[in-house]
């Protein structure tokens, strides 16, 4: 909050000076360093009554959600000092903050109350977010998909919640877990669970809850999709975990089975419909569908490891997806705002080193050994194997299977940039600034280079003639 505020009174004193320059963007910068400082080392408390319980757990999933926030923050830089956004800055960190508070609120809640209040907080600002740049009619379509999901949604888990209050009386988790183990309201308690998890489902893309997924991340700023992937989702998946095993764990046999069969859904058809799309925001976000269905994997465990897994995951799942968004915003500021996967054709040969970043980051999400990838799914398919469940390992295999469908389409991008030839390849990206700010020394002893590099073909050029 007081990273909002100082934001906020930082851009309304200079909105009337023409060249703010990197002013705010660094400021930012430095209170959200300064806020991951914080969270790094923050210890466990409550506060309200209860109603916000911070563990040791929420304290992690802090940390990995602000260092994202921090990341996107500095991958942005460019797309937000453009001649079109620059004005538009200010508003853009603001809810960028407002959403990490509302993620805050949401890993932190200990009332069902609470946990809605945070769960509004980062969708309301992640709309806002998405329709940032007016002039897109497709960042306008995506927002509205969005938010009338998120208003759907948001109905269905109210709804549920309420059932959970009229069968138990309170808000508080650990009353609520107390009253569902004395509960004779059986029937009334699993719709109450069935709404919940339908309603918190959409904002991981979990199926059959992901129809909005593909839509938004099209057309919402790369940076942005970027921000939507991976810290709303890691957020979302964290809550989602600890209401399952710490409020519902009477109902642990029915939450168990459906989300058996989420999982298996989520993963595959995310997979399937990967493998068809051309248009590489739109593959990104099938592919983290996909992604969501191995997350969810270590709730299933039920235990210890499977909080370590999912926290793990998400982690590694925030740094790889990263990675390739802002190569994809990079690739789209250069090349007239495409990002159709044919652009990418023979990208190593101009671009070699972001290409081998690419690549690193695309088998990171595949889970290729050694990548940490590969760590995160293993420990994932720990956290559910120690269930020693039929149904569990039968979700096992078909993940397993899946897992080689992915690594098919992931290499698709590879292919494209290493094996596919191109007749105009994108440019090689440079920094501008750093050739104006390159020292004269250097362009004389460049001129005096090529100088000698002329005067010496011209010398074999007449040494032929002569001979």
């Amino acid at each position: 909050m007081a990273i909002l505020l100082i934001v906020f009174i930082f851009d309304f004193a200079m909105c009337k000076k023409k060249d703010k320059g990197n002013t705010l963007g660094v400021l930012t910068m430095v209170l959200m360093t300064a806020q991951l400082a914080v969270c790094f080392f923050a210890e466990p408390d409550t506060a309200f009554g209860g109603m916000y319980y911070s563990s040791s757990a929420a304290i992690v999933m802090k940390v990995i959600i602000t260092l994202a926030t921090l990341i996107v923050v500095i991958m942005s830089q460019e797309w937000i000092h453009k001649e079109d956004m620059r004005d538009k800055e200010g508003e853009y960190y603001m809810l960028l903050i407002s959403t990490l508070l509302g993620m805050y609120m949401m890993v932190s809640s200990g009332n069902f109350l609470m946990f809605f209040l945070g769960l509004e907080m980062a969708s309301i600002p992640m709309a806002c977010l998405v329709a940032i740049d007016k002039k897109s009619k497709a960042g306008a379509e995506a927002a509205a998909k969005f938010i009338l999901m998120a208003m759907f949604s948001s109905g269905v888990m109210l709804y549920g919640l309420s059932l959970v209050y009229g069968s138990t009386g309170t808000l508080y988790f650990d009353d609520v877990v107390n009253a569902l183990s004395n509960s004779q309201n059986t029937a009334l308690n699993v719709m109450g669970l069935v709404c919940f998890f339908s309603g918190l489902a959409f904002k991981i893309s979990l199926v059959p809850f992901h129809y909005w997924t593909a839509d938004t991340y099209q057309g919402a700023p790369t940076n942005v999709t970027g921000y939507l992937s991976v810290a709303s989702k890691g957020a979302a998946a964290f809550a989602l975990m600890v209401i399952l095993m710490k409020v519902f764990t009477p109902l642990v046999k029915e939450w168990q089975w459906m989300l058996d069969v989420v999982i298996v859904l989520t993963i595959t058809i995310g997979n399937l419909f990967a493998l068809k799309q051309t248009d590489l925001k739109r593959f990104m976000a099938f592919s983290s569908i996909s992604q969501a269905g191995y997350v969810m994997l270590a709730v299933l465990g039920n235990n210890n490891l499977g909080v370590t897994a999912l926290s793990y995951y998400i982690l590694c799942y925030v740094v790889a997806n990263l990675v390739v968004f802002a190569i994809i915003s990079a690739v789209e500021e250069h090349n007239g705002g495409t990002t159709e996967m044919e652009s990418y054709n023979g990208f190593y040969k101009t671009n070699p080193k972001l290409s081998l970043l690419m690549t690193l980051a695309l088998f990171s999400l595949a889970g290729i050994p050694p990548f940490a990838g590969m760590f995160s799914k293993f420990f994932g398919f720990m956290a559910a194997a120690s269930t020693k469940d039929t149904w569990v390992y039968v979700v096992l295999l078909i993940a397993l299977v899946n897992t080689v469908v992915s690594l098919f389409y992931y290499l698709l991008i590879v292919k494209a940039m290493y094996i596919k030839d191109n007749d105009n390849p994108l440019p090689l990206f440079q920094d501008p600034q750093l050739h104006q700010n390159r020292p004269r020394g250097m362009h004389r002893r460049r001129i005096a280079l090529r100088c000698l590099l002329v005067h010496l073909r011209a010398d074999k050029q007449l040494c032929y003639v002569i001979k």
